[in-house]
């Protein structure tokens, strides 16, 4: 009965982890185009942005990441195997500790007021979660990395008509 209540509370630290990577690139979007307004909003907007993006970070995402890892290990651990789905999925979980990190890198930079990037590439850089989500669960629900491959497919394109919208909204949004 345990392993069911670590299974449980390891799947709800995964969905408050996604939901600060989901939400810190937003920030950071937000953040970058208040670099636009007067100076006196400016300030105002980041200084606001930039304590929700401390928020965020610190008292949600990496406690959630921290608590998904325990969690993660220890149902893995009382599973007792290491089926070939799994392996995959142990890779994309090392792609999504990755994407954390280089989010916490723009957390930083952000926080110095250092702006690197515009913000269309923060939005595209803000679904780069999605994809990883997206092949986590194909492979934990289907545990089959063919199946996988196809969702990751449908992802790519769905992602390819989600670029090409975000650039038709950056043009409409410039008129």
């Amino acid at each position: 009965m345990t392993f069911f209540y670590v299974k449980a509370l390891h799947i709800i630290f995964i969905v408050t982890w996604f939901a600060g990577l989901f939400y810190l690139p937003r920030l950071c979007i937000y953040f970058t185009e208040a670099a636009d307004q007067p100076d006196d909003a400016r300030r105002v907007l980041q200084r606001q942005f930039a304590l929700m993006q401390r928020r965020l970070w610190y008292g949600i995402t990496w406690p959630s990441a921290i608590l998904t890892l325990l969690l993660g290990l220890s149902t893995w651990y009382k599973y007792g195997a290491t089926p070939a789905w799994l392996i995959y999925k142990l890779l994309l979980v090392a792609g999504l500790y990755s994407y954390h990190i280089a989010c916490h890198l723009l957390f930083l930079q952000q926080q110095r007021g250092e702006l690197r990037y515009t913000s269309t590439q923060l939005r595209i850089w803000n679904e780069v979660a999605t994809l990883f989500l997206f092949g986590i669960v194909f492979l934990v629900v289907l545990k089959d990395a063919l199946s996988m491959l196809w969702g990751l497919g449908g992802l790519l394109l769905f992602g390819t008509v989600l670029m090409i919208a975000i650039q038709a909204y950056k043009r409409l949004r410039e008129r």
